[in-house]
C-alpha cells in the first residue's frame, strides 16, 4: 500500500498533482466537483502548515479545451475562500522563483503541465524520471502528492516520474478512490452484485462485461452500450442515424466482442425493453423495442426498464455505476439515469457511482451524495479499477512506499 498524507511531517513546501481538467467555455474552465474534491485536500494540507505548489492538466494540444489553468485557479481560490497565486509556467524561472517564495499556508497553481514537452509521452517512470521536467522541479520541494486519482492510468511525467526521486505520497482523493473502486476486486458480498453501464464509450465498457464477471452477477445495459447489444440481439437498433456517430465504429470494433458476450454471458444481461426519443411535439416519447425500425436517435431507456433497472438495484448488496443511462443533462431523458440513482439512495446496499458526467447527475437532480458509498469523479482510471488492471499513477507510490 502506498504512504498518505497522514505520513507527512508538518510544514513542508509539497509538490501536489491534482486533476482539475473541466468542461471549456469561452476559454475558460467552468466549475465542477474535481474543484471541490481536490480543495478538501488541499485544505487538509495547509492545516498542517504545508505549502503547496498545484500541478494539474487541462485538455490535450490541439483542441479547444487546450487552456491555461489561470481561470482553474481562480476557481479554486472560490471553493478555498483564501488568495491562489497563479504562475504561466510549470519549471522555468519565473516558476521556480514563484515556488522557493512560498510560505506555509500559501497556494500556487502552476501552467497547464501539458504545455510540457516531456509530460505526454507515455513512458517508463524510470524514463520520466530523467527528464529535464522532473528534474528541474524536483530538488525545489520536499514532498510529492499525489491526488490526481482520475489521471492514474496515465504515465505521464507529472504521475509517475516524481515518485522516483521524492518522497511521495497519496492524496485523500487518491486514497478515498482507490479503495472504494478496487472494492469490487477486493471486498466479498453476500448477495447479488449489479452492475450498471451505460455512456457514450462503450469501446472502454464492453470488455468490463467479461473482465468481472465472477464479481458481478448482473448487468443493466443503457446509452450506447446498451443499443449495441440490443443490435447484437437482432433488434433494429445500434447504429447511427441522422447524422451521430456514436455507434457504428464501435460496432465494427466490438462486433465480435458484443456477440461472444452476448452468447456467453446472455443471461445476465439485462437489456431496455423500451426506449426514449423526442417526439414531434418536442416531448418525450417512448417505443418498445420489439419490431422497432430505428428512424431517430433513443436518448434515454424507457419507463418499463428504468422500472424493471430500479428493482434490480432495490435486490442488491452492492451496485457498481458506470455511465448514464440517458443524456441526463436534459431533463426529458433523465429518466432512467435518475430512476435508477434513486433506487440505490433508498437502498441499503454497497455503492459507488463512476464517471464525472453521471456523478454529476446526482447534485442536478437533488440527491443526497451522503445516500451513495462513494462517488467517483474518476472515468478510465474507474473503469481500470473495476477490471483490476494496474493504475501506474498508483503503482509507482506503492513501489516507492
Amino acid at each position: 500500500m502506498f504512504d498518505t498524507i497522514d505520513d507527512l511531517e508538518s510544514g513542508q513546501r509539497l509538490l501536489v498533482r491534482v486533476d482539475l481538467n473541466a468542461p471549456v467555455e469561452d476559454g475558460r474552465a467552468q466549475d465542477n466537483r474535481r474543484f471541490a474534491r481536490h480543495a478538501d485536500s488541499i485544505r487538509a494540507l495547509l492545516e498542517h502548515g504545508h505549502a503547496v505548489a498545484v500541478m494539474a492538466h487541462q485538455g490535450r494540444p490541439g483542441r479547444d479545451t487546450f487552456i491555461s489553468l489561470e481561470s482553474h485557479a481562480e476557481i479554486l481560490a472560490d471553493h478555498l475562500d483564501r488568495p491562489v497565486e497563479f504562475v504561466a509556467d510549470t519549471y522555468g524561472e519565473v516558476a521556480l522563483e514563484a515556488i522557493d517564495d512560498l510560505e506555509a499556508d500559501d497556494v500556487l497553481v502552476l501552467e497547464n503541465v501539458r504545455m510540457c514537452e516531456d509530460e505526454l509521452p507515455e513512458k517508463e517512470p524510470e524514463e520520466h524520471a530523467e527528464s529535464e521536467f522532473v528534474r528541474t522541479l524536483a530538488p525545489h520541494f520536499d514532498a510529492y502528492v499525489n491526488d490526481a486519482y482520475s489521471a492514474a492510468h496515465r504515465a505521464h511525467a507529472s504521475l509517475v516520474g516524481f515518485p522516483l526521486v521524492m518522497d511521495a505520497y497519496a492524496g485523500p482523493v487518491m486514497d478515498a478512490e482507490y479503495t472504494a473502486n478496487s472494492a469490487i476486486q477486493d471486498r466479498e458480498f453476500d448477495g447479488p452484485v449489479t452492475m450498471v453501464l451505460g455512456g457514450t464509450k462503450a469501446e472502454d465498457l464492453i470488455p468490463v462485461i467479461e473482465q468481472v464477471d465472477e464479481t458481478v452477477d448482473r448487468f443493466c445495459l443503457g446509452g450506447i452500450v446498451g443499443e449495441l447489444f440490443l443490435r447484437a440481439a437482432d433488434h433494429d437498433v445500434g447504429y447511427d442515424v441522422d447524422g451521430t456517430e456514436f455507434f457504428d465504429h464501435q460496432w465494427d470494433d466490438q462486433a465480435d466482442t458484443i456477440e461472444r458476450i452476448l452468447e456467453t454471458y446472455g443471461d445476465r444481461l439485462t437489456l431496455a425493453t423500451d426506449l426514449a426519443y423526442e417526439g414531434d411535439d418536442g416531448d418525450r416519447a417512448e417505443t418498445d423495442v420489439e419490431g422497432l425500425e430505428k428512424d431517430t436517435s433513443y436518448l434515454d431507456v424507457g419507463s418499463d426498464t428504468a422500472d424493471a433497472y430500479a428493482d434490480l438495484v432495490r435486490d442488491s448488496e452492492a451496485v457498481f455505476v458506470k455511465g448514464a443511462l440517458g443524456v441526463f443533462e436534459d431533463e426529458r431523458f433523465a429518466d432512467g439515469t435518475v430512476e435508477v440513482l434513486r433506487a440505490i439512495a433508498e437502498t441499503d446496499c454497497f455503492s459507488v457511482v463512476g464517471g464525472g458526467d453521471t456523478s454529476r447527475a446526482i447534485e442536478m437532480y437533488g440527491l443526497d451524495e451522503a445516500d451513495f458509498s462513494h462517488v467517483s469523479i474518476a472515468g478510465g482510471a474507474y473503469v481500470r479499477a473495476l477490471t483490476g488492471d494496474t493504475l501506474a499513477g498508483v503503482e509507482v507510490l506503492e513501489r516507492e512506499a
